[in-house]
This record gives structure tokens, sequence and C-alpha cells, in this order.
């Protein structure tokens, strides 16, 4: 995480829970996405951002595979915020959705309350982040959570913090929607024990039928609030994507502790990356290997932008750019040349000029060949609908009605 001086601007997308949530088949209930930009003083280097939550997440990856207990980092440069109830009557607190981190815990922000459904269990929990620069560390509590109507989980564990460091944006604490194991070694009086995710809950007590997240974004096109996606738990929302291919979570550590994929990669026909990598919506770029990135920026012509740093090309380097391929199991998820641009309605939020164009790719800072080669971000996932399926160990990735959309140019 990183200092109240750095955190310059954040851009957020806020989960809205004002509405009444859309059930579709199976029992799946879906809560809308809502992106709200917040600006703090300026701007702020979303990329630098990114790389220190990629090396967070390779290192704990590691420290995981050999036996030790690593925690995972959050990343509030972009947030996805859920408004949640805790309580009985509930209390609001505005929670980072991670998809890199399970631990849900409050306090950053907002106090406790203690209602009388609260059970105070005594035992501490702690959550680093990176290399400890950031964390929280406080005491376990059982709850009534409320994500919305029909989403409703008695008894959820959550941290609530004593003490916490770093910079949490707006947000009261996070909502981890990351693999369980990753909650290993956060209990520090019984290390191995394992503590039930939200999802892993829904789905025991029997309110979804399946233990899956997806997630569906629009592409940005204005730069006020605006709902632009769909946080759905238990399936899918069929009319917001076209047919589901899945592929396994990889075996290749340290991605495997993660919604990690084996993936190749191809900038128009030129292979530029075949490896292992996750997908994670809490980072905001697509963030390659260091030697495929070479390739990549010899292969657009893009030259470093420093207050950016990202790549800029010009008008006609833009006119020339091929598709970027992401050949993952069966299928080939083709992200256009407008895809791999940011958005330039956004631009000065992040430090660019306003007519100026920016690639999405970028280094993840490591070469190929460490098992974590690649983290498809937040860019990725607002062209595909991405599934995150526990139940079955997979990920499921579909086209959507603005996989081709053209606003990041306007």
């Amino acid at each position: 995480m990183f200092s109240a001086a750095s955190l310059l601007t954040i851009i957020l997308l806020a989960l809205s829970t004002t509405g009444s949530p859309v059930e579709v088949s199976n029992s799946p209930i879906t809560l809308p996405i809502a992106r709200r930009l917040s600006a703090l003083n300026g701007t702020i280097n979303l990329l630098e951002q990114d790389r220190a939550r990629a090396a967070a997440l390779r290192l704990k990856g590691h420290t995981l595979q050999h036996g030790g207990h690593g925690v995972p980092i959050g990343n509030v440069a972009t947030g996805y915020y859920i408004a949640v109830g805790i309580g009985s009557p509930p209390t609001t607190y505005d929670l980072i959705v991670d998809t890199g981190t399970a631990n849900t815990w409050i306090g950053a922000k907002k106090p406790y309350v203690e209602t009388s459904t609260s059970i105070y269990t005594g035992t501490p929990v702690s959550v680093s982040y990176g290399t400890g620069s950031a964390y929280f560390s406080g005491l376990e509590y059982l709850d009534t959570v409320t994500l919305g109507s029909g989403l409703t989980i008695p008894q959820q564990s959550f941290g609530v913090a004593a003490s916490q460091s770093g910079t949490f944006g707006a947000a009261d604490g996070i909502l981890g929607l990351g693999p369980v194991d990753l909650t290993a070694g956060t209990l520090p009086d019984e290390p191995a024990l394992m503590i039930p995710t939200v999802t892993d809950n829904l789905h025991s007590q029997g309110t979804i039928y399946r233990e899956v997240v997806s997630i569906s974004f629009e592409p940005i096109a204005v730069a006020n609030e605006v709902v632009n996606g769909e946080l759905t738990f238990g399936g899918t929302v069929r009319n917001k994507h076209g047919p589901i291919t899945y592929t396994p979570i990889t075996t290749t550590q340290p991605s495997s502790r993660y919604w990690g994929i084996d993936q190749s990669i191809s900038y128009g026909s030129t292979m530029i990356l075949s490896s292992t990598g996750i997908v994670d919506v809490g980072t905001t770029y697509i963030l390659i290997a260091s030697d495929a990135f070479s390739q990549y920026q010899s292969l657009t012509g893009g030259t470093p932008h420093p207050p950016t740093g990202l790549l800029l090309i010009s008008a006609p380097q833009y006119a020339a750019l091929e598709n970027l391929n992401f050949n993952i199991g069966s299928e080939t998820y083709t992200l256009t040349p407008n895809g791999q641009i940011w958005p330039r309605i956004l631009n000065t939020y992040i430090g660019g000029s306003s007519d100026a164009i920016y690639l999405v790719v970028n280094d993840i800072g490591t070469p190929s060949g460490q098992g974590f080669d690649f983290v498809n971000g937040y860019t990725f996932a607002e062209r595909f609908y991405c599934v995150f399926d526990t139940s079955r160990s997979r990920i499921g990735f579909a086209q959507t009605p603005y996989t081709g959309a053209t606003t990041n140019y306007d």
C-alpha cells in the first residue's frame, strides 16, 4: 500500500446496493457496479501501484508454496466498492472488492458497531500488504453480513482493525473474493486455519447454488460517476455475455494460489508470451513479462511516458496497431487496438495529456519463466466477461457487447 502523500488520485469503481438486486437463473444475485472518480490533490501513477501489487502477490505465492503463510495485497488505486451491512440492525461499511485477497475486514475509517448479533471470538487477526509497509491487525468477530436483499450471511467471520497503516482511500476495509487458501496464516494463534469467505458461506448456507462470482464491466465513456458493470454471486447473467469457455486453474506455482491460468499472447501473428499468470480485477492495467513487453514495445513503436509510466503512441501508430490475442484453452480473446489504449477522457487523471494516446499493456518487472508472468487486469476484464468458479476450480471468459467498443479513443 502507499502513503497518503503518494496517493494523489484514486480511480474508484463503487458497488451500489441502493437498488434491488437482479435475480437470474439458478438463483444468482446481481449487484450493479458504479464507477466513481475521486481526485486527491492531483494525479497518481497507477502503473507504479500495479507493479507493487504484482510483486507482492508473486512473493506471497512463493511463501505459501514453501510452507509459509504470506498475505494478500490490496490495491486502492482502482477499487470496486460495495456497501456492506454488518450487524442487526446493520451499519453500512464501504469495502473494496478484491479478487486477489480472501480476508474481509473493517475499521480503516468507520468503527465497528456491535449489535445483538455480534460474536466476539477473541482471536487475533492480522493481514500485511506487500513488504509490510501497510497492514491491518485486530480481532476476529462473527456477525450478520448483508450485501443486499437475498444476500444475508449469519455469523460471517471478519476482522475489526485495532491498528492499520497505509492508505485505503475512502474504504472502511476490504471484501475478499479470492481463493480461501489465501486466508491461511492470518490468524496468528491458528496459522493453519482457513477462514470461510463470503462466497464460501453464501454457498454452504444454500443462498447461491454454485460457488461462483462473475464480473462484467462496460468500457469507460464519461468521467463522472456512472453505473458501468455488475457483480454476480452464484452464476452469470445471460444477456451480458456470449458463450462462456472455461479453463482450469493452473497447477503452476505461485499463480496456482490465485485465479491463475495458462495462456499465450500474440500481437498480430507474432507470439510474444506463452506462460502462466493471473486474472485480477484489482490490477488496473495488463502486465506482461519484461521480455514479452520489450517485444510489444518494439512492435507497437511506443515510447515511455515518464509521468504516467505508460507507452505513448502517435495517431498514425494507433491506426497501425494490430490485435492483441489472448489464447486461453481452446479459445482466443482478441483485444482490439481500442481495447489496448487508456480511455482518453481519463488521461489527465493519470498525469497524461488530454489528447495523447497511452497503451494499457506494460512491464510486470520480471522476465518470463517465474510462474507469474502476466496479470490480466481491469482493462482486460472490461472487454471480456469473467467467471470465477470455486466449485470447479476454473475461470470462464466470454465476449460481451463491449468487446469491440471504440469509446477509449473518444
